[in-house]
């Protein structure tokens, strides 16, 4: 028996997050033996082509008050941000699509969003209490605006009974093929992995690979302490050398941190030495020895641990996967 997914369609939509996740779909029926798998149903207000952000336009299915008609195996909601003059991104909830959002999550057994695709989820009530995940450039937003959400900015997917949450856009992969797992089995997800060139697995505790040290500052002040840490990233910084530099106590410098950022001197500290190790890691051959040094860390040990405590893998891992030249080194 077909399962029919519901992915909803509206102007300014991620293509990815629509293309994604059918893509995933598509590929089970060359590893089931039956009729059985997805039907996948593009649903939009109405039939008109819709424009994603991309500039490609789709033509929808259906429209949103026919789906509301049917029984939905699987909503699937994607998202869309807006970008400001400061490149800061902004996810968009827009009315109408809240709406049906809601009205078509109580036809459906089962309801996933893609990457900022949370917010829609979070405005429509459907996230209240629940524990939630979204692309980490938004999960401020999402945490200040919806204090009732446990925002978890690191996993790449998290599932919380029948509702389940994503974090960047490629990984509407990963959690497309947990929604295959959960349906179909392990083995056959697998399968399907192997058909899109996937690794096989990745857990939803797997973190995004990305620090997120870019919230927005507020004061002149703080701005000068964040460009101040990024030239002295090599120099053995503390909360006493950054509260001299700004003129404050050691005790109002944390508080402006927590104030402005969410997060201790500390903690900034090591989020910024982490995102430069992960660039030089991606883009050079230095050795541990080296990306640790230039970057702070005292040991390679102290590099290691900060990247399994902020990332969740090893910087070896890491190079192994994410680099743009040739040769490899190995934790130690």
């Amino acid at each position: 028996m077909e399962r029919c997914i519901v992915v909803l369609l509206f102007d300014g939509v991620d293509l990815l997050d629509v293309t994604g996740p059918p893509e995933v779909f598509s590929l089970l029926r060359r590893e089931v033996d039956d009729a059985s798998g997805y039907r996948v149903v593009l649903a939009a207000e109405t039939m008109d082509p819709v424009t994603t952000a991309a500039g490609v336009r789709v033509l929808p299915d259906t429209t949103f008050q026919e789906a509301s008609a049917r029984s939905i195996d699987t909503l699937l909601v994607p998202g869309s941000v807006e970008v400001d003059d400061r490149r800061r991104v902004h996810a968009v909830a827009d009315p109408t699509v809240v709406h049906w959002v809601k009205t078509l999550a109580g036809r459906s057994r089962r309801i996933a969003s893609v990457c900022v695709g949370a917010h829609l989820l979070a405005a429509a009530g459907l996230l209240d209490g629940r524990r939630a995940t979204t692309h980490w450039s938004t999960a401020q937003q999402l945490a200040a605006e919806h204090p009732s959400i446990e925002v978890d900015a690191d996993p790449i997917f998290i599932r919380d009974h029948e509702v389940w949450t994503g974090a960047g856009i490629t990984a509407c992969l990963d959690l497309s093929l947990a929604l295959v797992a959960e349906d179909f089995g392990e083995a056959v997800a697998l399968r399907v992995a192997r058909q899109l060139v996937m690794y096989l697995k990745r857990p939803s505790g797997q973190s995004q690979f990305s620090v997120p040290i870019e919230p927005v500052s507020t004061t002149r002040r703080m701005d000068d302490l964040r460009h101040y840490i990024t030239r002295n990233l090599a120099e053995q910084l503390t909360v006493a050398d950054l509260a001299a530099h700004a003129h404050v106590s050691d005790r109002q410098l944390t508080r402006i941190f927590k104030t402005e950022l969410g997060m201790t001197p500390a903690a900034y500290l090591e989020s910024a030495r982490v995102e430069v190790a992960r660039n030089q890691l991606e883009s050079t051959d230095d050795t541990l020895e080296r990306v640790a040094s230039t970057c702070g860390f005292n040991t390679t040990a102290t590099l290691i641990r900060a990247f399994r405590r902020k990332l969740h893998t090893t910087p070896t891992e890491y190079r192994n996967r994410f680099r743009h030249s040739g040769g490899s080194v190995d934790d130690h």
